[in-house]
This record gives C-alpha cells, structure tokens and sequence, in this order.
C-alpha cells in the first residue's frame, strides 16, 4: 500500500469514527433527556394491553430489578427513535462523497423514505395492530384467567412487532432497489406475486404471535407495499451499467 492509499484509509477511518461518535452523542444525549420520563415513556408503551385487560388488572415483574430495567430499556428505544433522523444524517454524510451525482440524487430520497417507512410501519403496528390482537386475547381467554402481562415478556413482545412491522413497510424499497439496480425487472415481479403472497404468509406466521388476526394484518401490509414498490419501480430505470437480468446464471 502507497502512502498515498495509506493516507486516504487513515482520512476515512478518523472520518468513520467522528460520524460514530456523533451518532452516539446524539443517541445519549436524547437518552439522558427522556430519562427522567422512564416510567412514563413505559406507560405510554403499555397504554394497548392495559386498555384491554380487565378492570383494576396491572402487567406485573418477575424480576427484583425489572421495573428498573424495562423502562430503561424503553426509553433506550424512544432515544433511538428520536435520534434517528440525526444518525441516518451522520451516516449519509460519510457515504456521499464516494457516490457519483445520480446515485446522491437517488439515494437521499430512499434513505428519507426508509425511514419515514419503518416508523409507519411502527406507528401502524402501535395505534392498530396492538389493540386489535390484544382485544382479541383477551375475549379468547377463558373466563377462568386473569391476565396479568409480565412487563419484560411484553416489551420482547412489542420489540419483536416494532422490528417485523418496521421491516415490513421497507418492501417498496427493496423492490424499487432490486429494479434499479437490474437485478430484477418489474415483469419478472408481475410474475413471482403469487409466491410473494404466500411468503407473506408464510413470514407474518413465523415471525407474529399463534393467531390469525396479527398474521393478516401483517400479511396484508406486505402485499399491498409489495404493490405499491412494483407501481413506483415502473418509472424507475436500471443503471446503465446493471447487468441485464436475461443473461444471469
């Protein structure tokens, strides 16, 4: 390695690093100012299941130190949330230098939609999904059970929805960066919409909870998103220098 090549690696890893730790600063910084709004933020978070169970029922801890550690865990969530936009800058603000003009001018939009699209897909599954499937529990069980929630089993619960939901409404994306890049053509996704429907199905049951309700509603979304990426990536162009998709192994 030249000095020169050595010089420019060192330049983007003090670059790397610089962007990291603002990224990070950001991220406590947001922590330590909702820290004081812990037990409230969890409130917040539990509002769905506590509207469904019955009167007078509080979630309950196993655990000595839980409800000290659950509602610090979620208010690591909710600082990461709010400071998102900061480190999705810092992180495009390291890669654009090495991109050329058309890719800046479509990667800004997709990183703004990515994340636009991963927080409706948390807001969706928070103000709908949650009380739907909650109601839905609750009216099922026997009448004998009373459901008392433990709050760390609770927020793997929502953690696990917040992620599959989120990753859910990325689909168009996926789809129009698959096109973009020629790896795929949008005829070819016409084609396969039968099996990405029962790959929908096949995920929201593997990844939601052992009931019909939750495993539609994010099946659904799936299908439609996967739509709306095909609508959006017919006017979307491969690169000049994509492969063409007919001549891949």
């Amino acid at each position: 390695m030249s000095d020169l090549q050595e010089e420019s690696f060192i330049s983007h890893l003090i670059e790397l690093r610089t962007r990291l730790v603002r990224a990070a600063a950001a991220f406590l910084i947001v922590f330590l100012c909702l820290m004081p709004f812990a037990s409230h933020i969890y409130d917040l978070l539990a509002a769905p299941m506590m509207q469904t169970l019955p009167q007078g029922t509080r979630m309950i801890a196993t655990g000595v130190v839980t409800p000290f550690f659950v509602p610090i865990k979620v208010t690591m969530m909710a600082a990461f949330v709010v400071a998102l936009p900061f480190i999705l800058w810092q992180a495009w603000a390291f890669i654009a230098p090495g991109l050329y003009a058309h890719e800046k001018r479509l990667a800004a939009p997709l990183v703004i939609a990515s994340t636009l699209l991963f927080l409706l897909g948390m807001a969706f599954c928070y103000f709908f999904v949650f009380r739907t499937v909650f109601t839905f529990i609750t009216q099922f069980a026997p009448k004998s059970i009373t459901p008392a929630p433990d709050i760390e089993q609770y927020l793997a619960f929502v953690m696990t929805m917040f992620l599959a939901f989120g990753m859910t409404f990325e689909v168009p994306v996926v789809v129009i960066l698959l096109v973009k890049a020629g790896l795929v053509t949008v005829e070819k996704l016409k084609e396969i919409r039968s099996y990405v429907i029962v790959g929908a199905f096949v995920v929201a049951a593997v990844i939601t909870p052992p009931d019909v309700t939750s495993q539609i509603m994010l099946a659904v979304p799936m299908c439609l998103l996967y739509e709306a990426g095909i609508l959006v990536a017919r006017f979307m162009s491969p690169r000049p220098d994509a492969p063409a998709v007919q001549g891949r192994d």
